[in-house]
């Protein structure tokens, strides 16, 4: 007798990815705006940089295949990739590093991050491939500026729409953006690098922490890389369908206050307010045990961290006898709470409850994130606000004067100019330090916790990152097993 043999097809690989995020961005420019979200959608998917954050944080070459630092230290020159074009066809040339910079270095330049081109005298294209950077005085670190999401490089015949059409020389190209729900891109077949290994990609915007545990459990999502409802993350990973990450991120926590404004231009009501948090208590009632205590705005895990916590140490009778000192009288503050609902919403419940336990009340403002951006980042109209700071190393924008929190202090600045031109390890970490301890002793902003980096995806997923070096979603080597 004859056995028919069937065969039994293997299911298909998967091409596309749903990604779950909290925020939605107020737009897609990562040249034009501060919100974390831009660059979770648009770094290294649609957007890129003369040089990248790698997943351990290593600055990695991008559009740039290299470069030439001359001896004086006051030239870069970078050699690009040859054959690059942008999603509308239009080839990539060393003019349009020439226009990205000059635009972002402008006068009237919306660039969130205006300072990480403050060294920077002229930029010029010896020839299409070659694009150079002339600087004021010697800075080592401007690979690791031009790393950054606002330094991505963006074509004159798109600039102006990036926010809603976002044109780039990504390995994926924009498709659509439906507000208030998701946003698809594309693989780009004409990528000038190693082509993506997904088609597709969509991100989906689910703030509500019910919702996202909901969406998971129904696979109506593949990843949260940045799970909102820590709460459930333990159930998630529980089920052999899904797998949390848990790991580091460059987002420092505070609750930032105004230092330009009354009472709060007072170091010893600052002081005040320090010690009335319980750190502790905060990670584990608003992130469920997800979180490292810091004392300065400077992450844990970098080799020049200095453990400041105990200069603002819980100590509520400490707190006290600091506002009896300074005199001020019963105090009623503002507190503004951006959209994410663990860090900023629950968490600023229960500093509000921390302070009221000190005597100072908070009046608490719940605010979308276009005005947040707005009132408190751009507008510097508030007196507390919670917010997680997660751009990589970014303790010098302290030094700027003009930044929302208001501090600019002179030996602040002084620190960050010696940085600046310093190029010995050994110097620049004391230096670091310094500069921690300079902010902390000010009690510039209450420091709270590291922003821990809880993904949960499907088992099957892969290439995802683990840390958070910088805030992206980078799915330039993301496939399914």
């Amino acid at each position: 007798m004859l056995a028919a043999l069937w065969a039994i097809p293997a299911l298909a690989q998967r091409t596309d990815i749903v990604v779950g995020l909290v925020l939605e961005p107020p737009h897609l420019d990562p040249t034009a705006g501060a919100a974390a979200a831009i660059d979770e959608v648009g770094y290294a998917n649609i957007f890129e940089g003369l040089t990248r954050f790698g997943p351990d944080g290593a600055i990695l070459p991008a559009l740039a295949r290299s470069w030439d630092i001359s001896e004086d230290g006051l030239t870069y020159t970078f050699h690009l990739h040859e054959g690059v074009s942008f999603h509308d066809g239009t080839p990539f040339t060393a003019n349009d590093v020439a226009f990205s910079f000059t635009r972002a270095m402008a006068e009237d330049s919306v660039n969130a991050q205006k300072g990480l081109f403050e060294p920077i005298a002229s930029v010029e294209a010896a020839d299409d491939l070659t694009a150079v950077v002339t600087l004021d005085y010697p800075y080592g670190n401007l690979p690791f500026n031009l790393a950054w999401g606002d330094a991505v490089i963006v074509s004159s015949q798109t600039a102006q729409t990036n926010t809603t059409s976002p044109v780039g020389t990504g390995p994926f190209r924009f498709v659509r953006w439906t507000q208030g729900d998701s946003i698809v891109i594309e693989r780009n077949p004409d990528y000038w690098g190693e082509p993506a290994r997904l088609e597709r990609a969509t991100f989906r915007f689910i703030d509500d922490p019910s919702a996202a545990f909901a969406a998971m459990m129904a696979e109506d999502v593949d990843t949260f890389p940045i799970y909102p409802a820590p709460e459930t993350l333990a159930i998630l990973d529980a089920d052999p369908r899904f797998v949390a990450v848990i790991g580091s991120t460059e987002g420092e926590t505070i609750l930032a206050m105004n230092n330009r404004r009354a009472p709060l231009d007072n170091i010893l009501v600052r002081q005040a307010i320090t010690h009335a948090i319980d750190r502790q208590a905060l990670i584990e009632g608003a992130m469920f045990g997800y979180g490292t205590p810091i004392g300065t705005h400077f992450a844990p895990h970098h080799p020049a961290y200095v453990d400041l916590t105990g200069l603002s140490a819980y100590d509520p009778d400490r707190s006290r006898a600091l506002l009896e000192e300074a005199g001020v009288g019963p105090i009623t503050l503002a507190l503004a709470l951006p959209p994410p609902p663990t860090y900023a919403r629950r968490g600023g419940e229960l500093i509000a409850a921390q302070l009221r336990a000190v005597g100072i009340d908070t009046r608490i403002v719940n605010m979308e994130w276009s005005q947040w951006l707005e009132q408190v980042f751009s507008g510097k109209d508030f007196d507390l606000t919670v917010i997680s700071h997660t751009e990589p190393m970014d303790i010098e924008i302290y030094g700027r004067e003009d930044y929302y929190f208001g501090y600019g202090a002179p030996q602040f600045q002084a620190i960050m100019e010696e940085l600046n031109l310093s190029v010995d390890p050994d110097r620049r970490t004391e230096l670091l330090q310094a500069a921690q301890r300079d902010i902390a002793e000010n009690y510039v902003n209450a420091y709270l916790f590291q922003l821990a980096k809880t993904a949960i995806q499907h088992v099957d997923i892969e290439g995802l990152w683990a840390n958070a070096p910088t805030q992206a979603t980078d799915l330039t080597a993301v496939y399914w097993r």
